[in-house]
């Protein structure tokens, strides 16, 4: 199922698949290499957008890159234990417990840089835990100062209630939605935690793999970073499909979409 999305942007820019020399623009490059901390959004199946961040990766040379689809155990797993193959790296990260597509897809984008990983993945346990206790727990004393313990305005509350609502294909009910939208600004908030302690551990420049969702300028990563480091200087990078992305960013390259199964089957089959 594909939803219709206002497409806000600086820049769109056409990528040309199997062409991975061409797929970033001088510009964006330039934008990307002045930049404390670039934010690479993705569509996680789609691997076009992930020949993409690789030569992001190559562009900007980080010094730390923070993993939406990495924890902080793995990472650390990962630091003790260098991976030199795919099957290796999916080891050492428990990647095929995590849910995420085939690590064949990101294994480019590992091998892009040399640059320590910094996991940021809320594991599942945790991530069912803040929905029973609450997203604002799971973060402890740091809570308050990442913004988890004030409401959102009304209005946006009901944005991204809808916007949830609709990516779980309408099967959800009214009730779960406070908390599915709780658990995104949490990750949202894991993802800048990690970014701030990669700046302040390596002196930046900072890469940062994560979906569009979090990437975004309106509601993401940026919106903490800008409150709570405002002297960073942050470029975010969104991927579409077919002209199709959600939210604001500084750029973003669109590529072809991918054949994929009705992710709404799956609701349709628990009915």
């Amino acid at each position: 199922m594909k939803h219709f999305a206002i497409l806000l942007c600086a820049l769109v820019v056409m990528g040309k698949p199997g062409q991975a020399d061409d797929l970033i623009p001088d510009d964006v490059a330039e934008a990307m290499k002045s930049a404390d901390v670039v934010i690479l959004g993705e569509i996680h199946d789609n691997p076009q957008h992930h020949l993409v961040q690789k030569d992001a990766l190559t562009i900007v040379s980080p010094s730390a890159v923070v993993w939406e689809m990495v924890t902080e155990e793995g990472a650390q797993r990962l630091a003790q234990k260098a991976a030199s193959n795919p099957e290796e790296l999916a080891k050492i990260l428990k990647w095929a417990e995590m849910g995420w597509p085939p690590l064949s897809m990101y294994y480019p984008v590992f091998q892009a840089t040399d640059a320590p990983v910094y996991g940021a993945m809320v594991p599942r346990t945790a991530a069912r835990a803040a929905m029973e206790r609450g997203a604002a727990t799971a973060l402890g004393a740091d809570a308050a100062r990442y913004g988890l313990t004030v409401p959102l305005p009304a209005a946006e509350q009901s944005a991204r209630e809808s916007d949830q609502l609709a990516s779980h294909c309408n099967a959800m009910p009214e009730s779960a939605l406070p908390q599915l939208v709780a658990i995104q600004r949490l990750r949202d908030a894991v993802l800048t935690r990690a970014v701030l302690r990669a700046y302040d551990e390596t002196g930046g420049p900072v890469a940062v793999i994560t979906g569009n969702g979090h990437a975004r300028k309106d509601r993401g990563i940026p919106t903490f970073l800008s409150r709570l480091r405002p002297g960073l200087k942050v470029f975010v990078l969104g991927q579409s499909e077919d002209g199709i992305v959600h939210g604001e960013f500084d750029a973003v390259i669109d590529s072809p979409s991918v054949e994929r199964e009705d992710p709404c089957l799956a609701f349709e089959t628990q009915n």
